[in-house]
């Protein structure tokens, strides 16, 4: 099936994992940046940057659900291309 696929050519999926992966690295730098003041003896920050660190879970399972959405998309091609030999084998 790659041989047929362009490189670059987007996937079922990738869209997911790209959003993903941005998600994660917002909520990264809110948890960095929520951090920081312990490190520092600064002022902390207000409440609302602890509930902006939890995007680094939503952006890991955006990404995983894309990963899995390729997946299933991979499998469903493999299936169909081994369904299409079968049938011309047998006529």
């Amino acid at each position: 099936m790659r041989d047929k696929t362009q490189a670059n050519s987007a996937a079922p999926g990738d869209g997911l994992i790209r959003i993903g992966a941005l998600v994660f690295l917002l909520g990264a730098v809110a948890t960095l940046t929520t951090v920081a003041p312990l490190f520092l003896g600064t002022k902390p920050f207000p409440t609302y940057m602890f509930g902006l660190s939890m995007l680094m879970g939503v952006g890991f399972a955006l990404a995983g659900a894309g990963l899995l959405r390729g997946i299933v998309a991979q499998r469903r091609e493999v299936a169909k291309s081994r369904s299409e030999e079968e049938a011309s084998a047998v006529a």
